[in-house]
């Protein structure tokens, strides 16, 4: 399950709707690719509380990064709620004899704090590596860094759009058809969520 760009103090109806929404579905890891909060500063408090109350529903295994929305300083409320966040890190997961790797990097739109060699120091050359980032801004690095999937949002899928999900705005260095969905990049698969909530006007 991959979720992006919850930005869960925008409202108690949006809140509602994503918890309504994630309620029953099935999956054996669940993903979050940033921006926790609506607004790009300010109190961080509201945005750990509603992501208290959708914790539950999110099942066993949850794993993080941060967007350009959220502070580093949401971390260890994040962490006591059971998600694992990622700042340049890995985690491998198994099942039965299969394995994957999970790697997570930091904000490389805004703050700029990504670091692939740091993040991927434990990662073994053969491994199926999923990379976890906010943006799809540093795909060319991702695909030569070997990553089999890579997922992301901040996009907003363009958020408005033209008829037919032609995005208007990205607020991204990445190329336009990376802004929603799947794409590939050489041999490596992407995929860029349109995001659970809105940024700037509660509009979508």
């Amino acid at each position: 399950l991959h979720l992006s760009d919850l930005h869960l103090d925008m409202s108690e109806a949006h809140l509602e709707r994503l918890i309504a929404s994630v309620q029953g579905l099935a999956h054996d890891v669940c993903v979050l690719t940033g921006d926790f909060r609506f607004r790009t500063f300010g109190p961080y408090a509201p945005a750990l509380q509603a992501l208290a109350r959708l914790r539950p529903h999110l099942g066993e295994a949850v794993y993080a990064v941060l967007g350009n929305h959220d502070t580093i300083r949401m971390v260890p409320g994040m962490e006591a709620l059971g998600i694992g966040v990622l700042m340049n890190e890995s985690v491998r997961i198994e099942r039965s004899e299969a394995a994957l790797t999970l790697v997570g990097i930091d904000d490389a739109h805004y703050y700029r704090t990504h670091n692939f060699h740091k993040a991927a120091a434990d990662v073994a050359a053969d491994a199926c590596a999923i990379l976890l980032s906010h943006t799809p801004e540093p795909f060319r690095h991702a695909a030569h860094a070997d990553f089999s999937l890579m997922l992301s949002g901040h996009t907003h899928g363009g958020q408005i759009c033209l008829p037919g999900g032609i995005p208007i705005l990205t607020d991204s260095d990445a190329p336009r058809a990376l802004a929603r969905g799947p794409w590939q990049h050489h041999g490596m698969a992407g995929y860029t969520s349109v995001g659970c909530g809105s940024s700037i006007d509660d509009v979508r």
